[in-house]
């Protein structure tokens, strides 16, 4: 069974800064992510004051030490004040760095950021560096593209040697889950192995596509598809959606006092099983080949249960 040792040697710890102004929308992703709040339910939240600790446990022995910091200007000040810089800039795995898009003081918001990627290029050289450009639902879509271009090519020059990875974001849409999707599977140590178990699990399973969740997220951490169904699997951002939609699901069945084990969904093309897979998973199965019976595949499903808690375990 996958260990549930409190022993912290087991653990690897990522410490990730989560920065930007003040209002720019960073708590209220950070809940809606890793605390099961929903969109709706962030609108009163109070503005972070100071720097706000938190450790979120992914995948068991992986631990998020997220240091969500507030934006506004007097604790900003203060970040890059000598002794303190040092101790939030030190051993940072992952700077997320959260522009609105709506900001009336996007030149200041610049300068802070330029001054944190100098402050990683003094303490935490290896850091990788993902920025949000947030609130995107509020520009007319036919603007969303151009604009967002336009900010990723002027945050570039200011990155020096760091290669950024940016994303539109809303906390509206399934672009967050991407986004952070793409952010945490960054941080899991072997993440290429795997996929690559997942691959011969799905060539196993004669399966159209494979996808690996997080249990309480439900962050998609890894996926693999056959080379003949990418043109069945049109949309870029599916993964994304069904995050979002069974972990709004997950979230309802909670409130009704009941948990999501498994789901089918069927229609003339495919089956879809959704499976509660290891103790910090849940597995994506896509079947189109009428011939596979579905008893085949859950057995196969459960089959390959101890074979990934063992993997995972030793992966991460």
């Amino acid at each position: 069974m996958y260990p549930s040792s409190t022993n912290d040697e087991a653990i690897i710890k990522r410490k990730v800064l989560l920065m930007g102004p003040g209002g720019a929308g960073k708590t209220s992703m950070r809940s809606i992510i890793f605390a099961n709040f929903v969109a709706r339910d962030t609108s009163n939240f109070t503005k972070t004051v100071n720097v706000e600790n938190s450790s979120v446990r992914f995948l068991g022995n992986l631990a998020l030490n997220l240091w969500d910091c507030g934006g506004q200007r007097q604790f900003m000040t203060s970040y890059f004040v000598l002794a303190e810089k040092e101790h939030i800039f030190s051993n940072v795995a992952v700077l997320i760095f959260v522009f609105d898009i709506q900001s009336n003081t996007r030149k200041d918001d610049l300068e802070v950021y330029k001054k944190c990627i100098e402050c990683l290029q003094e303490f935490s050289v290896n850091a990788k560096v993902f920025v949000l450009i947030h609130k995107m639902d509020l520009l007319p879509k036919d603007q969303r593209d151009a604009v967002f271009e336009q900010r990723v090519n002027q945050l570039k020059e200011l990155s020096f040697e760091f290669k950024i990875t940016c994303f539109q974001t809303s906390i509206w849409e399934e672009t967050l889950y991407k986004a952070w999707s793409k952010i945490v599977y960054s941080l899991i140590p072997n993440a290429d192995t795997i996929r690559a178990h997942l691959n011969e699990f799905m060539n196993i399973t004669e399966a159209e596509e494979v996808v690996l969740f997080e249990k309480a997220t439900f962050l998609d951490i890894s996926h693999t598809t056959q080379d003949r169904s990418l043109e069945m699997f049109s949309d870029r951002q599916r993964f994304e959606r069904i995050s979002n939609i069974i972990k709004m699901f997950k979230l309802s069945c909670m409130k009704s006092g009941t948990s999501l084990q498994s789901m089918r969904v069927h229609n003339s093309d495919f089956d879809a099983f959704i499976y509660e897979f290891t103790n910090n998973t849940y597995i994506m199965v896509i079947i189109s080949d009428p011939s596979v019976q579905t008893a085949t595949t859950l057995m196969n499903i459960r089959n390959a249960r101890v074979h990934f808690e063992n993997l995972l375990s030793n992966c991460i």
